[in-house]
């Protein structure tokens, strides 16, 4: 991947915590999930590594894991799922549809979706 993403790219990120057994388990889960999805961009950021980026918030994150989805930059989804295979084929299959539920999207400062923009690249699942 590049250091950059294209300006219209949808990007799938999971906010993480090297310590969480949930998100290294999950780890394996999105990869089989971008492998699947070509045309999605996915990352793996660890909220405590890339604290300084990713700004105070990120450091309210309490549960994993913890998906970000952004297009172009701007964010589509932000919540905790169930770490299941199926939850995230369901929340891809909505985004595809274009029915996606933004979780708590409108609540993520943009700092910090900026910050996941921009290290995506250099954090890929």
């Amino acid at each position: 991947m590049s250091e950059t993403l294209p300006a219209e790219a949808t990007l799938v990120a999971c906010l993480c915590a090297a310590w969480c057994g949930t998100c290294t388990s999950y780890r394996g889960t999105l990869a089989a999930a971008a492998a699947a999805h070509p045309e999605l961009h996915f990352a793996w950021i660890d909220i405590e590594d890339d604290s300084d980026a990713l700004g105070e918030a990120a450091l309210d994150i309490e549960d994993f894991p913890t998906l970000m989805l952004l297009r172009a930059g701007r964010p589509l989804f932000h919540g905790t799922v169930l770490p299941h295979a199926g939850t995230l084929a369901r929340l891809l299959a909505a985004l595809a549809e274009h029915s996606l539920a933004p979780g708590d999207a409108a609540r993520v400062p943009p700092a910090m979706a900026a910050a996941v923009w921009r290290l995506a690249p250099l954090r890929p699942v």
